[in-house]
């Protein structure tokens, strides 16, 4: 397994989020509000990093269950980093960013991370990569 690759894969997502990101903020969020736009815009983010994770499994070699979930978790932390400094860079505050995360109020970030942490090893079994134990 390559974790350069890896860090790649990750930056492939932080592309395609931010292009989502400001799609989402430019003509979805005008129509239905800030919080719902942000709301809706997780399934969607889901499928954008299922499609990279598809795209990239075997390219990063990450051949066992074990691995796969490495890839994921480091794709996690990667993204909550990037995220929080990302959320803290034009002033939001702690609250207004934690609120994506809490999902007893509407907020879904919690699974996509969730979905994150699993979508290698979950693109791993679909494109036919079987992991090994």
């Amino acid at each position: 397994m390559s974790w350069s690759r890896t860090f790649v894969g990750w930056l492939l997502i932080v592309a395609a989020e931010t292009v989502h990101g400001f799609l989402r903020q430019v003509y979805l969020a005008p129509v239905v509000g800030d919080f719902p736009a942000r709301q809706i815009g997780v399934p969607v983010g889901c499928l954008i990093v299922f499609l990279i994770a598809s795209a990239t499994i075997r390219w990063i070699g990450a051949q066992t269950w074990v691995e796969q979930l490495q890839v994921g978790l480091a794709w996690l932390v990667l993204i909550v980093t990037f995220e929080g400094g990302l959320g803290l860079a034009p002033g939001y505050s702690r609250e207004r960013i934690l609120s994506d995360y809490d999902l007893f109020n509407g907020g879904y970030m919690g699974v996509g991370l969730a979905f994150t942490l699993l979508a290698p090893a979950v693109a791993a079994r679909v494109r036919g990569f079987a992991a090994r134990q």
